[in-house]
């Protein structure tokens, strides 16, 4: 397909205009016009790349792109070895952040809801005009104890997540929100929610835990944003016949 109709249809199906990011969201680097094989993954790192030039791929789809509000605006050193071997295949970089958190189906969060059986509760008011809210507040189908819930986490991310203990033996209520998202914990506290989890963790995210009476999952950062990438390549074979493929470089963070 060609690339402006694949923009054209990310950009509404992720409702990119809703959200004020860190980074643009859409086409970062432009390659080719025509787009036949796609290679999606979390972040565009040196790894991702070289593995989407050996597949010989038209575009990259990621969670992390480039150009983030906070880092240096030159093309030197790492981000310009990234984006030179870019040029020099003709590969497209395509980049969604908070939109592929938020997006009610193939996001981050919805994925991670269905992957843990909660059935999402988040308070209407939650969501702040047309930008959803990123954390979300979800509900077991009955109470069942932390140890089982923890290990369902563990065995879906194939990691064992650093728990930070304050809530009870049974649970219920858990929020969540994918990433580095542990400063959301005090709205997670306001919910009543008797778990938080998210990809980080801060010093004082252990205090906050035990003094608030909640369980902290710090389930990692990469671990939790594979999701919404990995439901976007399968949506992207199905609606367009795509070759579009999740390619993993683990991360332990």
């Amino acid at each position: 397909m060609l690339r402006a109709d694949l923009l054209h249809y990310l950009d509404e199906l992720l409702s990119v205009a809703h959200f004020q990011d860190y980074a643009p969201n859409g086409l970062q680097v432009e390659g080719k016009s025509e787009i036949q094989r796609v290679v999606l993954g979390v972040t565009a790192s040196q790894a991702l790349i070289d593995e989407a030039v050996a597949r010989q791929a038209d575009a990259i789809i990621v969670h992390h792109g480039f150009f983030w509000k906070s880092e240096p605006l030159t093309l030197t050193g790492m981000k310009y070895r990234r984006i030179r071997r870019l040029i020099q295949h003709d590969i497209n970089l395509l980049a969604y952040h908070l939109p592929l958190d938020a997006h009610p189906v193939l996001g981050n969060n919805a994925q991670l809801a269905r992957c843990w059986q909660l059935a999402d509760i988040t308070p209407p008011q939650a969501d702040n005009g047309r930008q959803p809210s990123l954390v979300r507040l979800g509900k077991l189908a009955k109470p069942m104890a932390f140890a089982d819930f923890k290990q369902r986490v563990a065995q879906t991310l194939q990691r064992e997540p650093l728990h930070l203990p304050g809530g009870p033996q049974m649970i219920e209520t858990v929020a969540w929100c994918s990433g580095g998202a542990q400063g959301y914990i005090q709205q997670a506290i306001d919910w009543q929610a008797q778990v938080y989890i998210s990809g980080e963790v801060s010093e004082q995210t252990c205090h906050q835990a035990v003094e608030n009476c909640i369980h902290y999952l710090a389930a990692g950062h990469h671990a939790t944003e594979t999701w919404g990438v990995k439901a976007l390549a399968a949506h992207l074979t199905e609606q367009f016949g795509l070759d579009a493929q999740f390619v993993d470089c683990p991360n332990p963070v």
